[in-house]
């Protein structure tokens, strides 16, 4: 069997808890340097890319004790991103070693000189928990495929790093790792949602382990919902558009009232995600966030966490029309409602929808603080 040679790391590998989660395993590292090259950011994005050039030198990290499983592991992982490998001398502390670097298949634009700190800070935790799920798709999905979808999987590393986030245990069991036991897990779709399968077993009440199950899980992100509500006026904005999901259960009424909503992008916090989407489906520059909650809305089936608020905005007459984003096909009509109307919409059901209703009780819950000194009509 050839041997593999050592492997230096000069962009996001050198962050040992993704190189970790990317081998499967514990790593020893030495630092090393690769001279006459240099990294930059790319300009395409948060990721580096390195380039020849005389006199520079790429900071970095070395592998010493690669096997073909961690070679395979890394194919899969860097080919995902468009990366292709070449042996180069790499300087040590004891002298030059020859060592496999990937480098980028297309050239591409650069922008400052890299600074794997700073990826760290904005990147590190949610490319950390993207990476198991990168891996888990190896001998089920080509790395093509992997890299068309990797955005889409950190929207679901973000929501794992929220999720990690301690929330109240008063009243139910007190989960522990050892308490769900995953024996297959599979991915049958994966598109822009994806559907996850398991064989799993978890803690009963009785303390035993249960029977070996199955269950699908339909993964979809964390998503914001906002509601825009003028005080003074004493009047909302909702918005309405065709929906698959009704349509798909054979609603004949598949335009929905709603709240403003979206997905929160890996990048983003959910507050900035609410105002980011105010402005791409309703044309709003919001004022103060009210948080009415944060929930599961479906819990047996789906893995969307939902940050639901209701922003402080002016809304004047004819601040509704039609907007969206073109590019996902969206086609979306502003109304502006009275509280007592919207209020009544709730009460006939035409209001239909679970974000919105949560966040209808609570407006009605604290619309005479928000309303101040303004009596409601």
């Amino acid at each position: 069997m050839t041997a593999v040679p050592a492997l230096f790391f000069y962009g996001t590998l050198c962050h040992l808890p993704l190189l970790r989660a990317v081998l499967g395993r514990e790593v020893q590292v030495v630092a090393a340097q690769l001279p006459d090259h240099g990294v930059w950011w790319s300009a395409e994005g948060a990721w580096p890319v390195i380039r020849a050039q005389a006199g520079a030198v790429a900071q970095g990290i070395l592998l010493r004790d690669a096997g073909p499983e961690d070679l395979d592991r890394l194919d899969f992982y860097e080919g995902a991103f468009g990366y292709d490998t070449r042996v180069l001398p790499v300087q040590t502390v004891g002298g030059l070693v020859p060592a496999q670097v990937y480098f980028p298949v297309d050239a591409a634009k650069t922008g400052a000189p890299w600074h794997l700190p700073d990826w760290v800070a904005d990147w590190g935790a949610v490319a950390v928990a993207t990476a198991p799920d990168v891996m888990a798709l190896r001998g089920q999905r080509d790395a093509a495929e992997v890299a068309r979808r990797y955005r889409l999987m950190l929207v679901r590393g973000a929501s794992r790093v929220r999720a990690a986030t301690p929330a109240p245990v008063s009243l139910r069991h007190a989960a522990r790792a050892e308490d769900v036991v995953i024996a297959r897990q599979t991915q049958p779709y994966a598109n822009f949602f994806a559907i996850e399968e398991y064989d799993l077993h978890y803690r009963r009440f009785d303390g035993t382990m249960s029977p070996r199950i199955n269950r699908a899980v339909f993964l979809s992100g964390d998503a914001v919902t906002v509601l825009p509500y003028d005080p003074q006026r004493d009047r909302v904005l909702l918005i309405e558009q065709f929906r698959a999901g009704p349509h798909g259960r054979g609603d004949p009424q598949p335009w929905l009232l709603e709240a403003i909503a979206g997905r929160v992008d890996p990048e983003e916090a959910p507050e900035q995600a609410a105002r980011r989407e105010a402005v791409e489906e309703a044309g709003l520059v919001l004022g103060d966030l009210e948080k009415v909650g944060q929930y599961y809305p479906s819990p047996g089936a789906k893995s969307e966490y939902l940050y639901s608020y209701v922003a402080l905005c002016d809304l004047p007459d004819g601040v509704e029309g039609v907007f969206g984003e073109a590019s996902e096909a969206e086609d979306i009509r502003g109304h502006l409602v009275d509280f007592d109307r919207f209020m009544q919409l709730v009460t006939t059901g035409e209001v239909d929808n679970a974000p919105l209703l949560i966040t209808a009780l609570w407006l009605q819950r604290e619309r005479a603080r928000l309303r101040g000194g303004h009596s409601p009509a």
